[in-house]
């Protein structure tokens, strides 16, 4: 696949998604793949396992990558990313593609979108993927594999980059591409990913027994293994999304307390009716899902 021939990326922030961005982009053959990271540990052990071709820890010297990069994808926190980009805004590329894996969008909106270049196209996306598990050295292009994307065009986006931003999403194993406006995304993430995170840790945060483990099936890992989490970001997404996760918060407690009230009062039917009611919902949700990764499958078994 050509799709980055004679193309130079560079990858900011070379952590976990970083780190699987560049292991999967460099099966699209680009020209070269730098990347920037604080960790000069990082740098040095991306440039030996050859997953970029030139790096760098010092800030000021990020300059040298940008102006030669076609395709910036910028892997840092939120506000990180605003104050990376207002930076170095003059430094980037002429017509460069800019794009990142922010879990909200509104702070980029807000905080962003309005002092960038006329010539530069930022178009704004959300890999779901991910692993408990952090940094550089557990990074793999298997996280991507079978999962969904979330892309967020603007009007200002030129369509012929948002189709090679699809490109380059579906190249990397995505089986499902969503497009969404920036409102709806942060709406949405704060049902399917902050609001499940925030459950994870209260389920954790009410139990003082740590070695409960030793009385689960399963249940209570499949429940809580995302509360092993990164303490340094998780914070930032919650409050930067904190009017839509907080809707979201009380619509749980709301069907938490109509689940306790049933329960107390022994009521078997009213159970009955809403357990019935939810696995109806989930199967749905589930029959949605695997006719998605069929449709995937069928598409890409036709390409080849």
């Amino acid at each position: 696949m050509n799709l980055l021939k004679n193309k130079k990326v560079c990858i900011i922030g070379l952590g976990l998604m970083g780190g699987a961005y560049a292991t999967g982009l460099r099966k699209l053959s680009p020209e070269a793949i730098f990347a920037y990271d604080h960790n000069p540990e990082t740098i040095e052990s991306a440039l030996i396992d050859g997953t970029i071709d030139r790096g760098e820890s010092n800030e000021s010297f990020v300059g040298e990558l940008l102006k030669d990069s076609y395709l910036i994808i910028s892997c840092l926190y939120p506000q990180l990313t605003v104050d990376f980009f207002k930076r170095h805004m003059n430094e980037l590329m002429p017509g460069a593609i800019i794009t990142d894996i922010t879990g909200v969008k509104g702070i980029i909106v807000r905080e962003l979108l309005p002092y960038l270049r006329e010539d530069l196209d930022f178009i704004m996306g959300h890999p779901m993927a991910g692993s408990e598990k952090e940094g550089y050295g557990n990074a793999t292009d298997s996280i991507f594999k079978g999962r969904n994307y979330i892309l967020i065009p603007t009007s200002k986006n030129k369509p012929e980059n948002v189709d090679f931003i699809k490109s380059i999403v579906d190249a990397l194993g995505f089986i499902n591409i969503v497009e969404t406006t920036p409102e709806n995304h942060d709406q949405k993430i704060a049902f399917t990913s902050q609001l499940c995170h925030v459950i994870a840790c209260a389920l954790i945060d009410c139990e003082d027994d740590l070695k409960i483990s030793d009385y689960e099936g399963g249940s209570f890992s499949d429940l809580t293994r995302i509360a092993m989490i990164n303490t340094a970001l998780w914070p930032e997404l919650f409050i930067a999304n904190q009017e839509k996760l907080i809707e979201q918060i009380d619509k749980f407690e709301s069907s938490m307390q109509a689940m306790r009230k049933m329960i107390l009062d022994s009521d078997d039917e009213a159970l009955k009716a809403t357990l019935t009611g939810v696995r109806q919902k989930r199967v749905v949700m589930e029959i949605d899902r695997q006719n998605k990764a069929k449709k995937y499958e069928v598409t890409h078994r036709n390409k080849n």
